[in-house]
């Protein structure tokens, strides 16, 4: 192929001769040109754009689900946290309870004080050996306290029993009659058949007297409820005691009543003074047992031993 290049200036002309193929390349490498230099600003420009942004939305989705999982995590603790609070709570009641129930056996069976106290924590001691056989593993915690909840609730029933056990013993010991009704006299009369001492005359007495200083405490010989408190012909001030089972008491002839009609009184409570009211000839109480409603002779109980 002949090429002819003419100079505008000067006129001349040249001819030149090209072989076909190495013109073809110089054209299309004159063409290859931009379309390399597009490719390569593609890859490096918009190719790298469109990376960036898939990495950077990958990353969103993974802290996004790493966020989740805080929040679940935190929720779970937030529940555990106040099922543990609450857990506690319950707990904590029920030993309020246990140690009110331990005094309160204490004091029903007659324990020497001091022998137990549950206001203060039990006392430990002694060496401790450690046991290195095994890899020490710190206890689940919810585990623990499930484990210290069926504790306390064994103690609760065994302490409960234990507890109807000792109340049934003192509730039969308080209305099981014995003993005197006073703390300080003698017995200056039996039951039975005797002078009167008012008018010298043989009598059947129904009841014991004890002498003693006026103004004396007169005490009961077991628990019971009062059925009766105020003056009655031939015993002046008086008072009657329903012990149950069939039993009741009377103290007659007080200076002073301390019990009112209606009252719940303990074993040895303190029912009224030492008087001589009524038909007497000086300080003493008339005391008499009824059984079933009839008087039975009281020195059968007055030197029975206490339960």
């Amino acid at each position: 192929m002949r090429f002819i290049i003419v100079d505008n200036r000067s006129g001349k002309s040249r001819s030149l001769t090209a072989n076909g193929f190495l013109l073809g390349l110089t054209i299309a490498g004159l063409l290859g040109i931009p379309v390399a230099t597009g490719y390569v600003s593609y890859r490096h420009g918009v190719g790298e754009a469109a990376l960036t942004s898939e990495m950077v939305s990958k990353w969103r989705q993974v802290l996004a689900d790493q966020e989740r999982l805080v929040e679940d995590a935190q929720r779970e603790a937030e529940v555990n946290l106040e099922a543990s609070a609450l857990r506690l709570a319950q707990l904590q009641a029920r030993i309020v309870r246990l140690d009110a129930l331990g005094e309160r056996l204490t004091s029903v069976a007659n324990l020497d004080e001091g022998e137990f106290d549950f206001s203060q924590p039990p006392a430990l001691g002694g060496p401790e050996l450690v046991d290195s056989s095994e890899a020490y593993s710190p206890p689940d915690y919810m585990q623990l306290l499930k484990q210290l909840g069926e504790d306390i609730e064994n103690r609760e029933q065994q302490l409960s029993v234990l507890e109807t056990l000792l109340v049934n013993r003192k509730i039969q010991s308080d209305v099981f009659l014995a003993g005197r009704p006073i703390n300080k006299g003698w017995m200056s009369s039996r039951f039975g058949m005797r002078n009167d001492p008012i008018t010298g005359r043989r009598a059947w007495h129904n009841g014991v007297d004890f002498a003693g200083k006026e103004g004396a405490d007169v005490v009961t010989v077991a628990a019971g409820v009062v059925v009766f408190a105020g003056p009655r012909s031939g015993y002046g001030k008086m008072v009657e005691i329903n012990h149950g089972g069939g039993f009741s008491t009377r103290y007659g002839h007080h200076k002073e009543l301390l019990v009112k009609v209606g009252d719940i009184v303990k074993k040895g409570q303190v029912i009224g003074l030492m008087g001589s009211s009524g038909r007497s000839t000086g300080p003493h109480v008339h005391f008499e047992v009824f059984k079933n409603g009839r008087v039975v002779d009281p020195s059968a109980y007055i030197h029975r031993a206490s339960r």
